[in-house]
């Protein structure tokens, strides 16, 4: 199964579009980009909104909601393609079905590479690695929905704000996600990986403790919190089809 190169910066990316073909001529009509490094939220994103300079599909409204009014005051992605290269340069791309949004914004490079006097944008491979969360969801959870909305609901994931789709909030929507299926965080420690590879060595060490230490404090679990254990359990349980720790009772 392929698996992230847990890159040190991570841009996770979503678009929306005129349609579904760029070859047919459609275009992209949103941009939204969250930012992790270390696998941790930062809080910088890129967003826009674009101006396609052509009608968007009906079936393409009815998904997003953006409709050519809302668009007419919005920059080209002429306007905002530096702007966005600069943000995603060096970053591995992680992106929900990458083929479809690779293809547009590949698409879009190519027509200002096209015009007259322009330097060549190159393609996104030029600038960043890709993930496609897609394809790593259905090898691990094969035979099963895999859109955002179902990798939400299997990861208990609220997504109840999302009536319609927008690049920004599905970005943000599949960055925690991403996380999710992928191991949560890399490491717990906020450090570089050689603090990280010298820690997890101590952490491997065995440490014999002094034999006059006072006894441990025992601090029970509450009803409240042994409850929300038992609701944890019975969610891997029925993910995984069993769960270890729900079999072994004091």
């Amino acid at each position: 199964m392929d698996k992230p190169t847990l890159a040190n910066r991570i841009v996770v990316l979503d678009t929306e579009t005129t349609g579904l073909n760029p070859q047919e001529g459609h275009r992209i009509i949103e941009i939204g980009c969250v930012e992790l490094v270390k696998r941790r939220l930062t809080g910088k994103r890129f967003h826009s909104y674009l101006n396609p300079d052509r009608a968007i599909d009906e079936g393409a409204v009815a998904v997003h909601g953006i409709t050519s009014a809302f668009l007419q005051d919005k920059p080209s992605f002429a306007d905002i393609v530096q702007d966005f290269l600069v943000f995603i340069e060096g970053a591995e791309l992680v992106i929900h079905n990458a083929p479809f949004d690779v293809g547009f914004i590949n698409h879009e490079l190519a027509l200002l590479s096209g015009q007259a006097g322009t330097v060549p944008l190159g393609k996104v491979s030029d600038y960043s690695t890709v993930f496609d969360s897609l394809a790593y969801a259905r090898k691990k959870h094969p035979g099963q929905r895999n859109s955002l909305d179902a990798l939400c609901k299997r990861y208990n994931i609220d997504n109840s704000h999302r009536e319609l789709h927008g690049a920004l909030l599905d970005a943000e929507i599949l960055a925690d996600v991403f996380l999710l299926m992928t191991g949560g965080q890399a490491s717990l420690l906020d450090t570089n990986d050689g603090e990280s590879q010298a820690a997890q060595q101590q952490t491997n060490q065995t440490v014999s403790l002094p034999t006059d230490r006072p006894p441990l404090k025992i601090i029970r679990c509450t009803e409240e919190e042994l409850a929300l254990h038992e609701q944890r359990l019975a969610a891997i349980a029925k993910e995984s089809g069993g769960c270890l720790w729900g079999m072994v009772k004091s």
